[in-house]
């Protein structure tokens, strides 16, 4: 029996049930009445290194956020926020540049406030390929995978990338595009941009296409800036392309702007797509043909998860969320010319 069971079976959130276990006032009386009953009938005992760890002076759970222009992750982030404080774990935010390396902030964290565990934002999985024995909390990446990692204590949560990004290939080529432009992160930071950029190769190897990376592939920040010089590289470098595909909704508003900017339109001249699913994508012009991350359940999950492993320490988990695809107006449908 464990504090997820307790859950299911009272029909209260986990956040609720460990309030409750650890007296948390926050909480109905109906509440704690049905939650002590199904803890009582099933001689529930909390885990005793959360106990130990709360008794030794850890506060919370700390998280760390590289960047600070990533719409995605600060909305997840406010969602962690909120879902912590309901668990009793009040959230601390640290905020680091993005050629910042976060392990080394988590270190410096760990030594100074003693957090029960940690959720990273935006972050560089290289920098996790190391011991993080060092940290000795459970940790988790949010939309970013760690299944690879070699580290006990190091969850993660993330929607498919290369799914979601194949998908989006083979919807492009559907419409009649051929030649297609890409902007995406650094590969050599981003986790994301590399299972991103192997969807697409997927798909472009599966439905014919030829592609040549150093035409085709824009690398940049995701940013409105990173968008609008990515958008410029692939003018000059890949003059033909009739769609472009930019790996953040951020990225696709700034890659709009440089092509009104050259005089092209969207989507008439040149079809943008984007991924995250933003809200601002719904009330541009054209409305923007993207990828949604679910950024409740990506929170949700993610919090759920790092809560479990500080509470009952069943060693890492790592789970895919699904993604949701939303086709708007901002792609021209070739077949139809």
């Amino acid at each position: 029996m464990t504090i997820k069971d307790i859950a299911r079976e009272s029909g209260y959130a986990v956040g609720t049930v460990s309030r409750v276990i650890n007296n948390n006032p926050n909480v109905s009386d109906a509440a704690r009445a049905r939650i002590m009953e199904v803890i009582e009938r099933y001689n529930f005992q909390p885990n005793s290194n959360a106990k130990h760890l709360k008794q030794q002076g850890s506060h919370g759970v700390a998280m760390i956020v590289k960047g600070t222009s990533n719409l995605l992750l600060a909305s997840i982030l406010e969602r962690a926020q909120a879902l912590c404080d309901e668990a009793g774990y009040p959230s601390s935010i640290y905020y680091i540049d993005e050629d910042d390396n976060e392990v080394s902030r988590a270190r410096q964290i760990c030594r100074e406030h003693k957090p029960n565990g940690i959720l990273f934002f935006g972050s560089d999985t290289h920098n996790f390929e190391g011991d993080l024995s060092e940290l000795d909390i459970p940790c988790l990446l949010m939309t970013n995978m760690a299944a690879d990692s070699r580290a006990a204590n190091l969850s993660s949560v993330t929607v498919d990338d290369s799914g979601a990004a194949s998908r989006m290939i083979d919807y492009l080529y559907a419409k009649g595009h051929r030649t297609i432009g890409l902007i995406g992160g650094v590969l050599r930071c981003s986790h994301p941009s590399g299972a991103r950029l192997a969807g697409c190769l997927s798909s472009f190897t599966r439905l014919g296409l030829p592609f040549e990376a150093a035409r085709q592939y824009a690398a940049t920040r995701y940013t409105l800036e990173g968008g609008y010089r990515g958008m410029e590289q692939l003018l000059k470098s890949c003059p033909g392309l009739t769609a472009v595909f930019a790996y953040s909704d951020i990225m696709a508003v700034g890659a709009i702007r440089a092509l009104r900017d050259h005089g092209l339109r969207v989507p008439e001249d040149v079809s943008v797509v984007g991924f995250d699913g933003l809200e601002l994508t719904e009330y541009l012009s054209p409305r923007l043909t993207t990828i949604r991350q679910p950024v409740d359940r990506l929170a949700e999950r993610g919090v759920n998860i790092l809560i479990h492993c500080i509470e009952q320490n069943p060693g890492a988990v790592h789970e895919i969320v699904p993604f949701e695809f939303l086709e708007r107006d901002s792609v021209r449908d070739l077949t139809q010319s």
